[in-house]
Parts: C-alpha cells; sequence; structure tokens
C-alpha cells in the first residue's frame, strides 16, 4: 500500500471556506484502480494557521503514480488554488508527503 499526504496551512479564518470547497469537490479518485480510501483531516491551530491533510490510501505506489498523471487528477485538481473571494486560504503551497507502508495492523472488532 501507498500513502499519499497533502499538509496545508490554512489562513486563520479561512477553515470553513476550505473545508466547503473540499465537501462540494469532485473528486474522481473513485474512478481510478488502486484507489482505497481518502481523508481529510484538521489538526491543532497556531496563531496564524489551522493544520490541515489530505490522505489518500492506493493499493500501490505505481496506482498512486497513474492516479497524478490522469485526466481524473487534473480535473479534480482544477481549483487547487483554494482561492476564497481572490485570496489564497493558505499560507505558502502544500507540503507533499508520500509513504510507503511495511506494516499494518488492525483491530479486528472494531466497527
Amino acid at each position: 500500500m501507498f500513502i499519499a499526504m497533502n499538509r496545508f496551512q490554512v489562513k486563520k479564518g479561512s477553515e470553513q471556506a476550505f473545508e466547503q470547497i473540499w465537501a462540494t469537490r469532485e473528486s474522481y479518485l473513485g474512478e481510478l484502480p488502486g484507489f482505497v480510501e481518502f481523508h481529510l483531516l484538521k489538526g491543532p491551530a497556531a496563531e496564524d494557521h489551522t493544520l490541515y491533510s489530505s490522505h489518500t490510501v492506493w493499493a500501490s505506489k505505481p496506482d498512486f503514480e497513474n492516479w497524478t498523471r490522469s485526466e481524473q487528477f487534473r480535473k479534480a485538481h482544477a481549483r487547487a488554488d483554494n482561492k476564497s473571494e481572490g485570496a489564497s486560504l493558505y499560507l505558502g503551497h502544500p507540503k507533499f508527503e508520500g509513504f510507503e507502508v511495511i506494516q499494518t495492523e488492525k483491530n479486528g472488532s472494531a466497527a
């Protein structure tokens, strides 16, 4: 498995606009082979931003790489600048991190 994450520093006061953009987006992820799941994570708040992370799980790194070269990727990222009323919602650029899964443990009794 491969986990792809983007971390976003969303400007204070822009959290609702950022979350709305994600809630109303067309993701197209399910159209690609190897896509497992997606999560949008909200992290801690600092003085000037709130940390968010998008988190996708793929069956393999090549499946993720195929996604990044796909027409679906281009369509899904058409609004990637995440601007609200002309101003960026971010402090700086999103930071990508990719991880190959080397160990997994699951709770068989979890819902």
